[in-house]
């Protein structure tokens, strides 16, 4: 039986955290339950799903549609787009049956890629190979979720550049509608037709709209968010607190400096280790070029993890813990016993890459 391959290529990069991730997350469950139903797609439709952030993990192998069931979706660091295109063609090398002399292989297959921010890293050599090897014999649709991300680097990689107008509950339901019904109608026309043509479902321009092709420089760090990685000196436990870029002119607008940029606080999350085998290395904001300063930041939590009152605390080790009425407190990443007083102006801190 020839199947017809499925990926889903999730960011599930710190930008991530949050509602939209659960919301991801819902989703893919909905669309399962509901491709089960249709006869056409439990015939042919197999599905594997590959999440990225700093690093590209495989959360399982192609697998049938009558025995695929969504893994629980990660949290990563970074937004490593050229990385995450080579792992998904490296995939499709090993996964994907290629025609023969003896037997057909498997229907073309269909890309899904969800993101919310701009690469973090290089993607030009990745793009090149996609474009060269790759993009006629697959199904590329890439979603933009949110106003956040910089939809021209996706149109270097497919026609199909969709934008989620809004994150709210109501939209990824409906997103996620449009994304089962698309797969449902290729399967149909596969078994119908014998075409492996994508075949798209018709959409709500008050859900989504179309990009077209636009030319645009890499951006090492995103800088629509600002997320900040810390530990619990109370329980070690890694948390993320994310903030976000202003978009509009009224949005805590009476903080701006002149010239400024800000970022509001939009939520603290606890996060467990498996965060770091996702991350491509500067984690703790450390290297040069991802540090904001706090006068950049509207709002400031406590710790998600315990009951202490600050949450962005400033080791002299360059790591954010956070700090409770102790006289000394204990850092959590490089083990030393250190004593915080209240600052007058802004410090810089580290950053993740977003």
């Amino acid at each position: 039986m020839r199947r017809l391959p499925i990926y889903f290529l999730i960011d599930v990069s710190e930008s991530m955290i949050g509602e939209p991730l659960q919301h991801v997350q819902s989703g893919m469950e909905a669309i399962i339950k509901e491709l089960r139903t249709d006869p056409y797609a439990l015939e042919t439709v197999c599905i594997s799903i590959i999440a990225f952030a700093g690093k590209a993990k495989k959360l399982n192998s192609m697998e049938e549609l009558y025995n695929f069931y969504p893994p629980k979706l990660p949290i990563g660091g970074g937004t490593s787009l050229g990385n995450a295109m080579n792992f998904l063609m490296n995939d499709i090398d090993a996964s994907v049956k290629r025609t023969t002399l003896e037997a057909k292989g498997d229907w073309k297959p269909i890309v899904f890629l969800f993101t919310d921010g701009a690469p973090t890293d290089l993607t030009d050599a990745a793009f090149s190979r996609w474009g060269e090897k790759y993009r006629k014999g697959a199904n590329m649709i890439a979603i933009s979720i949110g106003d956040n991300m910089d939809t021209s680097v996706l149109t270097q990689i497919t026609d199909n550049v969709l934008k989620l107008k809004d994150t709210d509950e109501v939209s990824f339901k409906a997103f996620f509608k449009w994304v089962t019904a698309s797969i449902k109608t290729t399967s149909m026309s596969i078994s119908d037709l014998n075409s492996d043509d994508l075949k798209l479902a018709p959409f709500s321009e008050d859900i989504l709209s179309k990009i077209e092709m636009e030319m645009s420089a890499p951006i090492k760090v995103d800088e629509n968010f600002a997320v900040i990685l810390g530990k619990c000196q109370t329980t070690s436990q890694p948390y993320l607190l994310k903030y976000q870029k202003r978009i509009g002119s009224n949005d805590f607008s009476h903080f701006t400096r002149v010239g400024g940029h800000k970022f509001k606080f939009v939520g603290a999350y606890p996060i467990d280790n498996s965060y770091f085998d996702m991350v491509d290395g500067y984690a703790n904001g450390n290297l040069s070029g991802s540090k904001i300063n706090t006068d950049e930041l509207v709002g400031f939590p406590t710790c998600p993890c315990c009951s202490n009152q600050i949450a962005i605390g400033l080791c002299m080790c360059g790591s954010i813990m956070c700090v409770g009425d102790e006289p000394m407190s204990h850092c959590p990443w490089c083990g030393i016993q250190v004593s915080f007083k209240g600052s007058n102006g802004g410090m810089d801190i580290g950053r993740t890459r977003g």
